[in-house]
């Protein structure tokens, strides 16, 4: 594939992200919906999901995929938190999981104020131990990625588990369906997409709030819109641009908002995850495939 086929360049700032000679590499195909790539360095294998199969699966470097857990509760984002345990949003369980280094699972969020969650859906996790994750309503709207259900919130929110307590308290409320989100590389902002456009005419944009004392967001605004698709996941890179996935692809945005320019991705994309020995490797979840592709930047995600 020729770098024009391969990229879209909107600003010559692109040209110091991306490897001329790098290509777009499809790892795996056969799922339904690749969601929640989640890179562990230690183990040198990645894992994402496969959300209306029921499974989150496993490939490692020398192309082998395996089935890491089925049945998975639907399974949607993943990431891990600084002890490097896996955190886990499920559409079928409604709830924010963490599985324990000896496999056990432990709920860490499945209601609020006395009614459960909608389906959690993205996480992150603060330097502080603290849980972040959006709540849309996707996961019970049909029974293809979850069980079909009524709300129990009036809205649809974002949340903040405490570290030392566990208390789950909602932090935004204003959004239609919040997706993906993620913490610049100094956790001084959070971005946070809303994807409402998937079933309502808008919006289809990424807000940036600034965090206040490690546990309020304050200063709403606008960062950027996705001109093809809906903004899903998104991850930051090293310099602080931000790679979020779209219909075509992915689209990478510098920190002032501008389009540097995009990976083109033969099928819709659902989200990203930086990788690898040097984490320069983009890993790219689009419908039915897993991708990778090398970069010459690095992810900024931990551990």
């Amino acid at each position: 594939m020729s770098e024009d086929a391969l990229y879209d360049i909107r600003d010559d700032r692109f040209r110091g992200l991306i490897a001329g000679s790098a290509r777009l590499e499809e790892l795996y195909s056969g799922c339904r919906w690749a969601e929640g790539p989640v890179w562990f360095s230690d183990l040198n294998c990645l894992l994402w999901s496969d959300i209306p199969n029921e499974r989150m699966m496993r490939w490692v470097p020398d192309g082998s995929v395996s089935v890491f857990r089925s049945p998975s509760h639907y399974v949607n984002g993943n990431t891990r938190d600084r002890q490097g345990r896996l955190i886990s949003c499920e559409h079928g369980g409604r709830r924010v999981t963490r599985t324990e280094f000896d496999g056990r699972i432990t709920v860490l969020a499945d209601s609020y104020k006395g009614k459960r969650l909608n389906s959690p859906n993205d996480v992150v996790v603060k330097s502080d131990g603290s849980i972040w994750f959006t709540d849309p309503s996707y996961g019970i709207m049909s029974d293809y990625e979850g069980h079909k259900a009524e709300p129990e919130q009036e809205t649809r929110n974002v949340y903040r588990i405490d570290a030392p307590t566990g208390e789950i308290e909602a932090v935004a409320t204003d959004f239609i369906q919040p997706n993906g989100l993620a913490f610049s590389p100094d956790e001084k902002q959070l971005y946070i997409a809303d994807s409402a456009s998937s079933n309502h005419e808008v919006p289809r944009h990424i807000r940036v709030f600034d965090v206040v004392d490690g546990r309020k967001l304050t200063n709403s605004r606008y960062f950027c819109s996705i001109d093809r698709g809906v903004p899903d996941g998104f991850r930051f890179d090293a310099s602080g641009n931000l790679w979020t996935s779209a219909a075509d692809g992915v689209h990478c945005f510098a920190p002032d908002g501008t389009l540097l320019g995009k990976i083109k991705v033969p099928q819709t994309v659902s989200n990203i995850a930086f990788g690898g020995v040097k984490k320069n490797r983009l890993f790219i979840t689009a419908t039915q495939s897993l991708y990778s592709i090398y970069t010459t930047t690095n992810g900024a995600q931990y551990p």
